[in-house]
């Protein structure tokens, strides 16, 4: 710490000067004695300096209210919530999030460095602690068909960074297992700092492998039994409750059936849209349903604040007590969670604040290169086998295989329970096109398309009909990527995402409102009440999550590391 900031903090700690503001009358969650303590909170030059009975400047009487530090998002993709940056945290911040340990690894596919260095531009300046783990897998497997690709020597000036905390989520658990040299050299540059891990169903031998390279964390974890055997390992745990993946619910309650200590474990988004964080909240909503299932509230204060600043290493955040951040919540209560007052480092933040993005690059708006479409290549001809279809799970993003008879005569029909996937390359116009089945998506009379498409984030399509499923990539083409509904043959609505295809340029309550309207569509059409139509199909390309994916090269077995049907 400075030493005239050092020396000012003194003083005020030791009464000898008035500190700038003190919060009287606070009920205290205090996460080292596991208490609810009362008391006078005094804050000077942003910090925290003193407990007790002080007096202020300026005081401000919270009446017994509850007061926390501000919660932290251990692991998110800002990108994922389809606004710009500084929108998403002005409403995060306002449910209480201050901290935000974020992975560009959507940009970095679509735009490399570039797209890094806009998430970091953009959020530069905001009223919250954004922090970056720099994306390792780019792309995502050697299978995939993405924008760029990032090497260990483009990482490294990264180092240099005081926001970059360490190695973002290495998605290509074989590479690290089996020893590549190129995913090694990644693993080393960042000796000492965090790795996130992203390791969904590896077997107890390949995981001890996994940590064995440095991985530290997860978010993969969908069951209670999974996420024992990581914490067996060592491994911190982050329960994640987003828009498409949401196991929050059967983690914890495997947690309270076993009175399991929940020290390892912390909370997490990954990829939540602004429309269900306006509706349900950000990580005070995790907080809040964990709470509900019989986690006591400070433990699941702990899970939002101490427990992730711990595993990050971030020394000044995550509790209220001497030498920590004033990044403070005042909660009604610590059952409901809901924020009152939310500060950061001493200064109260008065509501959502506008914000006014910082300009994006003319380049980082043009990235939608599709090369020439072949309306055949859409066409699944029926062979008499069974083809292996991807069955989507309701609440997860999980998917299984299914070997099934198509219906239809000479090539597949779609029937209400089964519909047809396309990706096709969006960024080098190489014109490679993957065709595929998957179930329980129930869409009817039309096609919902993407450019979001994890990791690569080429244009993905759901649709009854070939007709429809051509004319939802046309008009993505002419947006320069977004979200679209066809039905019977006609553009019903689109959300452009001009920004990479990923974010939007337009404001919160636009994108809010264009988005609720077009969930509520897709559910007329068929898909599923409880089912996310965007965010669920713009996992089903990701070729790093069992059991099975559809790519631009094909349908793709992830458990067993071939094609099963090349494009």
């Amino acid at each position: 710490m400075e030493l005239t900031k050092y020396i000012g903090c003194s003083r005020a700690a030791r009464k000898l000067d008035k500190a700038d503001l003190v919060l009287k009358n606070a009920k205290i969650v205090n996460v080292f004695t596991d208490r609810v303590e009362e008391g006078n909170v005094a804050i000077t030059n942003g910090m925290i300096v003193g407990i007790g009975d002080y007096h202020g400047a300026r005081e401000i009487d919270l009446e017994g209210q509850y007061l926390t530090s501000g919660f932290i998002d251990a692991h998110l993709h800002l990108e994922s919530t389809l606004v710009n940056p500084q929108v998403l945290i002005a409403k995060a911040t306002a449910h209480g999030t201050t901290t935000f340990i974020v992975d560009p690894h959507e940009v970095a596919n679509v735009a490399g460095t570039a797209g890094i260095d806009y998430l970091l531009s953009q959020t530069e300046n905001c009223p919250a602690h954004v922090y970056v783990m720099i994306a390792s897998c780019v792309p995502s497997t050697p299978v995939d068909d993405n924008g760029c690709i990032l090497t260990a020597d483009q990482m490294a000036p990264y180092l240099k960074n005081r926001r970059v905390l360490g190695l973002g989520e290495v998605m290509d658990c074989m590479s690290v297992i089996n020893g590549d040299p190129e995913m090694n050299r990644k693993l080393e540059l960042f000796d000492g700092k965090v790795k996130d891990g992203h390791a969904p169903n590896l077997s107890d031998e390949e995981l001890a492998a996994y940590v064995m390279a440095g991985v530290t964390t997860d978010h993969e974890g969908t069951t209670y039994e999974y996420v024992m055997k990581e914490r067996s390992m060592g491994m911190t745990c982050h329960i994640r409750e987003g828009s498409a993946a949401r196991n929050l619910e059967m983690i914890v309650k495997g947690i309270v059936e076993n009175n399991t200590n929940t020290e390892g474990f912390c909370f997490c988004t990954d990829d939540k849209h602004i429309e269900d964080i306006a509706r349900e909240g950000d990580i005070d909503h995790n907080v809040r349903k964990a709470v509900s299932m019989g986690i006591s509230p400070i433990a699941a204060v702990k899970m939002a604040t101490i427990q992730p600043a711990r595993c990050y290493g971030l020394r000044r955040t995550g509790a209220v007590a001497p030498g920590y951040d004033a990044d403070l919540v005042v909660w009604d209560s610590i059952k409901d969670f809901n924020a009152r007052m939310v500060f950061y480092k001493g200064k109260l933040i008065r509501g959502e604040q506008r914000v006014k993005p910082a300009p994006c690059p003319p380049e980082l708006t043009d990235t939608i290169h599709l090369g020439k479409i072949d309306p055949e290549k859409l066409k699944i001809r029926l062979d008499g086998h069974p083809f292996p279809v991807i069955r989507m799970i309701p609440g997860q993003i999980l998917t299984e295989r299914r070997d099934l008879l198509l219906p239809g005569k000479e090539y597949f029909e779609a029937d209400g329970n089964l519909d047809k996937i396309a990706v096709f390359e969006r960024h080098k116009a190489t014109g490679k096109t993957g065709v595929g089945v998957v179930q329980n998506f129930g869409l009817r009379e039309g096609a919902i398309a993407s450019s979001v498409s994890h990791d690569s984030h080429n244009i993905i399509v759901i649709g009854d009909n070939d007709r429809d499923i051509l004319l939802a990539v046309k008009e993505l083409e002419r947006t320069h990527g977004g979200y679209t509904i066809i039905r019977n043959g006609e553009v019903c609505d689109t959300l452009e995402l001009p920004i990479m295809g990923l974010i939007s340029d337009r404001s919160y309550s636009y994108v809010n409102q264009k988005l609720r309207k077009m969930i509520r569509q897709a559910h007329r059409m068929g898909v599923p009440e409880d089912m996310d139509p965007f965010i669920t199909l713009s996992f089903m390309a990701l070729p790093v999550i069992p059991e099975i994916r559809c790519t631009p090269r094909g349908i793709y077995s992830v458990t067993g590391g071939e094609f099963l049907r090349r494009a």
